[in-house]
This record gives structure tokens, C-alpha cells and sequence, in this order.
């Protein structure tokens, strides 16, 4: 008997999904989840481990719950993931891209399978708080809410300390809930997490912005640790003739706004697609955002630019696997309606009033010079786009540093982040420590949790003399 085919869970169709913001993923049932956990192949070597930044124990839950072991499969689940159900829902997968079977373009749906248990798990009330036995004297302020922090103020709450969070904003959850559409992430999976975080001790503290309405000297005298958390929130500019029209905007403003829309939250002044011509700027994950959000809100185009070449649909796996390859990632929200452009530069933007009406840009072209990649002009290749909306999506360049970080006086790394190590976790500053994309720079949940974990270990080594929670 031959391996069982690949099935994935399937999409809300498109005239569906655009009316609403709600997620759209279809559950599989029980049987065919397990079916697909029955196509692991308990490799000798699991590469699926490699590729997994949280060190998940897949194959071991794939057979677990290919014979229905579900509610065990929980708890080797949470064994190394706080969140399997933010990164069920919005992690990329690297997992999968390693799996063996992927060689054949047909790896485990591993993603697929992680949702399942922890979606079970809640149904049937698996998850309940985890009160450590015993409680310790010592006091650790973790500043911000976003997947890092979240994750090493559990462990940190776990081990027995009493942990308090810090948000500068006025619900928990950092980008999880400002920036991530609920599309992809419905808030609700926060909340419950939270909940059982609050049962487990942890307090949360929002609207308090530490360098801002919050005094760092507080927080050096008043606990015995802090865990910086706060993510890589300082945009990459693009600084062209035009850039300062109404209409432009960075693309984080424009997702957090339809996020606090959907929370009841008051907005200073709105950002809206609705009726516009929409031309997002960058290519990556945080672009089809825009997409998804900008259609939803009743875009009358949208149009997405990316200066990079058009990768290859199906990458040379023999040269690349079980690495995570560049190729070309079409998202739901690229199927909901979007002109996608490749190899080329924006240049200047225009419009009449103060306000932009268009973008100008020129194709470009890439060549490989004494082993890089140089960009080049292509003659003749200027183009002009009509635009109402302009979002710039070109990622994030380091933390900001003024207030918290300029006040603390930690160190910083060539490329602006704080700098502390992978194993330590410490910064220059005694009992000051750093994860998440602060600390390593702009990437994926996953690797948030990793870090928030790892950090939480180093920290209560760092109180304790050692430290029982899993590095």
C-alpha cells in the first residue's frame, strides 16, 4: 500500500471571503487529519526538525494522531510551542519545505495537522493553566506583547517568578493582533491564550509605554529582571521625489487600523482603500496583507511591485532542500484579486492637491557581477501607474531606539538591533535581557516563540543558578 495523496484544507471560495475579515480556512475532519498524519515516514534523519526554528517534534505527533492519539499529541505539541495555534494559522512552514517527501513536491501537511490538534485540544478543554508549584521571590518585567514576550513570560510564569507584561498599546498581543489581519489570525485565538496565561499568573499591563509613560528607572529599581521584547517596528523608507503626499503610507499603520476597526478601538485618521486605486510597494508576506485588507475594504484595483526578480515557480531541490528555497509564493490574497509586477524600481510619485495620484517606475534588470547581484536600469522601460493609495510593504530595518533603548544605554549590533546572544540572551546592561525580532531582526512568529523561550531559560538561570525549563 502506497503513501496516502497530500490533502490540504480547503479555502472559503473568493466571492465568499472578500465580504468579510473573518478566517477562511475550511477544518478537515478527524479521519482525513490522521489519514495525513499517516503519511509521515518517520525518516531517520527528520529534516522537518531542521526546518522547524521551535525544534517541534513532528513525526512523533503526525503517528500520534494517525492512530487518533490526539490528546497525547497535545502535549508533545506544547512540549517545544507555547502558540501552535498562531503558527498553525500564520507560520510560512519551513517544516514542510524540509520534509523529505517534499522531494516529490508532496511533503506531510504538517501545518495542517498542528492547527487540527490545538483546535481540538481547545474544543474539548485539553488546555487548562499550568500552576507551577511553587513561587519564587523575584519580579520580571517583560516590555511588549507580540509572540517573543508572550512566550518567555509563560515559561517565566511557569518556572515560578512573577512576571509582568508591558504593552504600549491598549490590548495584548503585539503584532499578533496589530498588523496580522484577522483574516489570517482571528483575535479570539489571543484571547483565550490569555486568558490561561492570567490563570497562570502572568499580569498584563497595556497602555503603558515604557520610555514613554512608563519610567525605565522604574522598571531597573523595582525588578530583578527585564526581558526586552518589543519587536523591529522602525519601517525601511523609500525616499523619492513625492513621498511626502497624502495617500502614502506605510503599510503597518494601514493593517493595524482595519485591525482596531474590527476591535472597537477609535482611529486618529483613517486610512481606507475603499473606492481607490491601490499600488502596494514590496513583495513579501506583509504586501499580501495589504492585498487581502485593501480588497476587502473595496479597492477598485490593486496593484503589488516588487523589485526582485519573478522567482521560479519550482526551485532545483537538489541543490537547495531541505534549506527553505526561494520560489514563487502566490497567498489567498493574491487569489482574491491582484496585478503583481516583477524587476522593477519605483522612482517618484505624483499627484495635484497635496495628494497622490500616480507612481512612476522603471523596469529593471538583474545580472550577477564578480559574485553579486547588480541592478541595472532597463532602457526604455519607464512606466506610469494610476494610484490613490500608495503602501510602501519594504520590511523593517531594527527596533527604534529612541525612548526605551536610548534611556537604558544597552548595546546595539551593526545593523541597529540590540545586541545580545543567541545562548545568553543578555545585553550590555546587567539583568537586561533581549528576543525576538528586537534582538535578531524582522522574521517569522516562529522564530519569535524560539527566541521568548530560549530568553525565558537564560533568565531564570540567570535568578535561579539554573533552570529546569526547556532551552
Amino acid at each position: 500500500m502506497g503513501i496516502p495523496e497530500r490533502q490540504e484544507r480547503a479555502y472559503l471560495r473568493v466571492e465568499e471571503r472578500r465580504k468579510s475579515f473573518s478566517e477562511f480556512l475550511m477544518p478537515m475532519t478527524d479521519e482525513s487529519v490522521s489519514l495525513q498524519g499517516s503519511r509521515c515516514i518517520d525518516c531517520g534523519v527528520p529534516f522537518c526538525h531542521a526546518g522547524c526554528p521551535v525544534d517541534n517534534i513532528i513525526p512523533d505527533w503526525n503517528d500520534l494522531v494517525s492512530h487518533g492519539a490526539w490528546r497525547q499529541a497535545v502535549d508533545v505539541l506544547h512540549s517545544t510551542n507555547n502558540f501552535p495555534e498562531f503558527t498553525g494559522r500564520v507560520c510560512p512552514a519551513p517544516c514542510e519545505e524540509a520534509c523529505t517527501l517534499n522531494l516529490q513536491d508532496a511533503p506531510v501537511t504538517i501545518k495542517t495537522v498542528e492547527y487540527s490538534i490545538i483546535e481540538k485540544a481547545w474544543e474539548n478543554r485539553w488546555i487548562r493553566p499550568r500552576i507551577p508549584a511553587r513561587h519564587t521571590d523575584k519580579r520580571v518585567a517583560v516590555i511588549g506583547s507580540g509572540p517573543s514576550g508572550l512566550a518567555a513570560a509563560q515559561q517565566l510564569a511557569r518556572a515560578g517568578h512573577q512576571v509582568e507584561v508591558f504593552e504600549k498599546n491598549a490590548k495584548i498581543g503585539g503584532l499578533l493582533r496589530y498588523g496580522i489581519p484577522d483574516f489570517k489570525l482571528d483575535k479570539a485565538a489571543i484571547d483565550r491564550r490569555l486568558a490561561q496565561m492570567q490563570a497562570e499568573g502572568v499580569e498584563f499591563r497595556v497602555n503603558s509605554h515604557v520610555g514613554v509613560n512608563v519610567l525605565v528607572e522604574h522598571l531597573l529599581d523595582e525588578y530583578d529582571a527585564i526581558v526586552l521584547a518589543a519587536g523591529c517596528e522602525k519601517p525601511r523608507d523609500l525616499s523619492i521625489p513625492g513621498r511626502d503626499l497624502d495617500g502614502v503610507h506605510f503599510a503597518m499603520p494601514f493593517l493595524t487600523q482595519q485591525n482596531r476597526r474590527i476591535g472597537g478601538e477609535s482611529l486618529d485618521e483613517p486610512i481606507t482603500a475603499d473606492g481607490k486605486r491601490v499600488v502596494v510597494i514590496g513583495g513579501g508576506d506583509t504586501g499580501a496583507d495589504c492585498v487581502g485588507t485593501s480588497n476587502r475594504q473595496g479597492a477598485v484595483s490593486v496593484t503589488q511591485l516588487e523589485l526582485l526578480p519573478r522567482p521560479p515557480k519550482r526551485p532545483d531541490k537538489m541543490l537547495i532542500w531541505p534549506d527553505w528555497p526561494t520560489k514563487l509564493r502566490t497567498s489567498a490574497s493574491h487569489e482574491e484579486g491582484c496585478e503583481r509586477w516583477w524587476s522593477v524600481s519605483t522612482t517618484a510619485l505624483g499627484g495635484s492637491a497635496g495628494r497622490v495620484e500616480r507612481l512612476r517606475g522603471v523596469k529593471v534588470d538583474w545580472k550577477q557581477v564578480d559574485g553579486r547581484w547588480v541592478m541595472t536600469e532597463v532602457a526604455g522601460g519607464e512606466f506610469e501607474l494610476e494610484a490613490d493609495l500608495v503602501l510602501l510593504a519594504t520590511g523593517f530595518v531594527s527596533p527604534v531606539h529612541e525612548g526605551l533603548l536610548e534611556e537604558l544605554g544597552v548595546e546595539l549590533d551593526g545593523r541597529g538591533n540590540v545586541a545580545a546572544d543567541e545562548d545568553s540572551h543578555a545585553t550590555s546592561v546587567p539583568g537586561v535581557f533581549a528576543a525576538g525580532d528586537l534582538r535578531r531582526g524582522q522574521s517569522l512568529v516562529v522564530w519569535a516563540i524560539r527566541e521568548g523561550r530560549r530568553c525565558a531559560r537564560a533568565v531564570d538561570e540567570h535568578l535561579m543558578g539554573h533552570s529546569e525549563l526547556p532551552g
